[in-house]
């Protein structure tokens, strides 16, 4: 065993394998992948194999998609036989919510290319003749599903790495991980150390006890599971020799199982509601090529549909029945990438769907160890997604819950409740008097919207229980007052003699004043949207930054990763130490003028100032901004202070009429104004011109800030993307986000996000469309449930369009 290396992979499964692969396929071949066992130990050995391309997430759909296609390329280049079936398969829905949801799938797939095809019962039937075809109302059929020998894929994966130049250690066990003063890692292995810049943790069902000896504890848990193996079936055969192929992969949702061939039989296999985690505390090192206990008895309701739904199967023998573990992450997608805050340590675990993501996973990780960037969005794939909160207990019951509705619909206005509530601020216990649905960000509670007396939550992919209330929060808002709680905002303070000179080339814009803020665009080299922020000047070297909650601890691994030395400039998230309450509206004003002495008039108080003032008798941080485009204020204070700041405001509102408003009707309020939000609109894979920030990138200023070339080339080329707002005639749904956006027939852009906007009473859609095409106001068309709807753009905001009364 080398004792220096470039990069140290631990884990010889198919992530870790994939992943060693990539890195030498980019050129670095100075790299080693340490597996305790043999290659395949764990969970990818006992995997069904089975592999597709559909996501409910786009994202993740294009990582998938390139799994898939690189199967051919590794086989071939590593001679290794992989056992690939290219079966076809179909997603079938036996109610009409779930037909509705593969509709959305389908449309999602449109303008990523995905071959899909939504078919009727009887034509399933046809290509999968084992499926009752009265047992359901619609599928989705795609030409790009199948199987593959985990085995075989495996070695493919570690034998073109060798070819490469990777070196791999098996039955080499990693006893520690310390890292050196200066950043190196030494590998300590029970044969001998390891020097090396990266260390790598895909030890899949021991990616916890890995993360450990690093003091870190990673938001996964295994869970027991289950699929059986048939006896030879004469369907099956029969099927074969007349069709001359095998069965197609089935996903029945409803009955929470999953089907292919296996030989002359069928395997099936079950997510069941009545799951059990695996060794939830601590991952037994001895364990490796062993299966669990079966129990049939557990998955017998989910078998008891599966028959109805196949009838043949009713007469089929049982030859096996596999039980083995397999590590899920909180909402079941993997956590990919560097560990914040520790130099060189990498994440790629929790990637359940192994030989659909594996290859995904393997690309952006070495794009991102090499590069310094994954070359794709990857959010919902990011380990920084989860922070502090996702202790042992959290993750456990979360991941329960995702284990048992693998299969089920979450509909768009529908929240989980494992694991909650966790975190909340003082006046939670205010809000839910008041009535309020919470929703959780980033592990907090956050008010979605209010409840009136009786009102109870029923979910579907149409306007539900919340509409009416959600527009009465919007109209409140627009009429007279509105309060919001926005301590779900991420909140930082960045202070030192060097802070505005880091600021000036961190962000995009121009840095304010002292008392004043602005919206500021955070970028990535290649001038790619990484972060929208509010920018403070609070004065003598002190700056107050707001942003996107979800995104707090992904954004401060990129601050982190561009401080100076010497500590001249000094962060930190301030988290629930600093809350947040926003009023706003044509009244807010007046409220306020009723809780400070301060002289908040418009000349005195202008909008995107920013000031300390007493609200009553405690301190706050007041800036004159509003998300909700109408005249605002957000007032920050310690979490102390809130419970008293709250209770005044209420009463000083009393006389205006002023209500509660959650996230839900603040949407409705933003999608008046044009305004785009993190995570939707804003995302690495679109410029600041293409996402409307480019008035606020300021590539004329003497700072050479972060991307500032590409955002001056993007402003020269003009970039291929323009992001845009569209009125859609919709009737009792709305749009959520990803849906396709057509032109003249054809599909030409896709939804970002959208909604109801209540006060306007339009239905909105903001999405991206090629620059071209942008500014063309007739032909539009977003589908949505299966439909296309006319839409029209809409180029100046619904509401308030020449922003006088925000700024007024």
């Amino acid at each position: 065993m080398k004792s220096h290396a470039q990069a140290v992979v631990i884990g010889g499964g198919v992530v870790g394998c994939s992943i060693l692969y990539h890195l030498t396929k980019f050129g670095w071949t100075d790299v080693v992948l340490l597996e305790r066992s043999e290659l395949t130990s764990g969970s990818t050995w006992h995997a069904a194999g089975g592999m597709h391309t559909i996501n409910s997430d786009p994202n993740v759909s294009k990582l998938q998609k390139y799994t898939v296609d690189l199967y051919r390329e590794i086989e071939e280049y590593s001679g290794q036989d992989i056992g690939l079936h290219m079966t076809a398969g179909v997603m079938l829905a036996a109610t009409q919510d779930r037909f509705e949801w593969l509709k959305s799938v389908r449309a999602k797939g449109r303008y990523m290319g995905l071959e899909a095809e939504i078919i009727s019962p009887r034509e399933a039937h046809e290509l999968m003749p084992l499926l009752d075809p009265d047992q359901f109302v619609g599928a989705l059929y795609d030409e790009v599903e199948g199987h593959l020998d985990p085995y075989g894929a495996t070695q493919a994966y570690a034998k073109s790495a060798k070819k490469n130049g990777a070196e791999i250690e098996l039955h080499t066990m990693v006893k520690d991980l310390v890292q050196n003063p200066d950043g190196a890692w030494r590998v300590i292995t029970d044969k001998g150390e390891i020097i090396t810049q990266h260390v790598v943790n895909a030890a899949g069902l021991w990616a916890r006890e890995v993360g450990r000896m690093t003091g870190l504890e990673l938001p996964v848990l295994a869970m027991e599971h289950m699929y059986l193996i048939t006896e030879d079936m004469p369907e099956v055969v029969e099927f074969n020799e007349t069709a001359g192929k095998e069965m197609l992969h089935v996903v029945d949702f409803d009955g929470e199982i999953y089907l292919r061939q296996e030989r002359k039989g069928m395997l099936m296999g079950t997510y069941e509601k009545d799951c059990r985690p695996w060794s939830p505390k601590q991952t037994p090192w001895d364990f490796g090529h062993e299966l669990l206990a079966p129990d049939l008895d557990r998955i017998a309701p989910s078998l008891e549909v599966g028959f109805r739904h196949f009838p043949a199967f009713n007469n089929a023998g049982i030859k096996q029945i596999i039980n083995g573990p397999f590590t899920f992450a909180p909402d079941g997608n993997p956590l990919v990438g560097p560990i914040g805050g520790v130099r060189g340590l990498w994440s790629a675990c929790g990637v359940m769907a192994g030989f659909s993501q594996g290859g995904g996973v393997g690309l952006a990780l070495a794009n991102w160890m090499i590069n310094g960037d994954p070359g794709f969005d990857v959010f919902s794939m990011d380990v920084s997604r989860y922070g502090d909160y996702a202790t042992l207990a959290y993750t456990n019951a979360k991941v329960q819950e995702n284990y048992a509705r693998r299969f089920s619909i979450r509909f768009p206005n529908e929240e989980l409740p494992a694991g909650r509530p966790l975190r909340t601020t003082p006046i939670y216990d205010r809000l839910e008097a008041a009535g309020a649905r919470f929703g959780a960000a980033f592990g907090l509670e956050v008010p979605l919207w209010f409840a009136q007396a009786g009102e109870v939550d029923t979910f579907s992919w149409r306007r539900s229980t919340d509409f009416d209330c959600v527009g009465a929060e919007a109209r409140a808002v627009r009429e007279s007052v509105g309060l919001s709680e926005t301590s779900s905002f991420a909140k930082y303070r960045v202070t030192g003699s060097g802070a505005s000179d880091w600021l000036d080339r961190m962000l995009a814009c121009r840095i304010p004043a002292p008392g004043r803020m602005t919206l500021a665009p955070m970028l990535k080299h290649d001038g790619k949207v990484i972060g929208d922020f509010t920018l403070a000047n609070l004065g003598e070297n002190e700056f107050f930054i707001a942003g996107s909650g979800v995104a707090q601890d992904y954004h401060m691994r990129w601050f982190e990763q561009h401080l100076p030395g010497g500590g001249s400039v000094w962060i930190a998230p301030y988290g629930l130490e600093l809350a947040g309450l926003s009023i706003a509206g044509p009244d807010a004003r007046k409220v306020l003028e009723l809780v400070t002495d301060e002289d908040v008039s418009p000349k005195a108080f202008k909008f995107m100032d920013v000031r300390q003032l007493d609200i009553g008798l405690a301190p706050a941080i007041v800036g004159r901004v509003s998300f909700t485009g109408d005249l605002g204020y957000e007032i920050w204070m310690k979490a102390e202070y809130q419970r008293y700041v709250f209770d005044l405001l209420m009463e000083a509102g009393g006389a205006f009429g002023i209500r509660l408003f959650g996230s839900r009707a603040l949407n409705a309020l933003r999608l008046e104004k044009n305004f785009g939000t993190w995570a939707r609109e804003y995302r690495p894979v679109y410029g600041a011109l293409e996402s409307g920030l480019g008035r606020f990138v300021a590539v004329s200023k003497e700072a050479d800030f972060i991307g500032k070339w590409a955002a001056a080339a993007e402003k020269e080329n003009g970039g291929r993307l323009r992001l845009r707002s569209f009125v859609v005639d919709a009737r009792d749904a709305d749009v959520i986000g990803d849906e396709p956006i057509w032109l003249d027939g054809k599909v030409t852009g896709w939804v970002t996000s959208g909604g109801y906007a209540h006060a306007s009473q339009k239905s909105v859609a903001m999405g991206y469309v090629p620059k071209e095409v942008a500014d063309v106001s007739e032909g539009w068309e977003i589908e949505l449930l299966g439909e296309r709807l006319t839409a029209r753009l809409q180029s100046v905001p619904l509401f308030d369009a020449n922003a006088q009364r925000m700024r007024g």
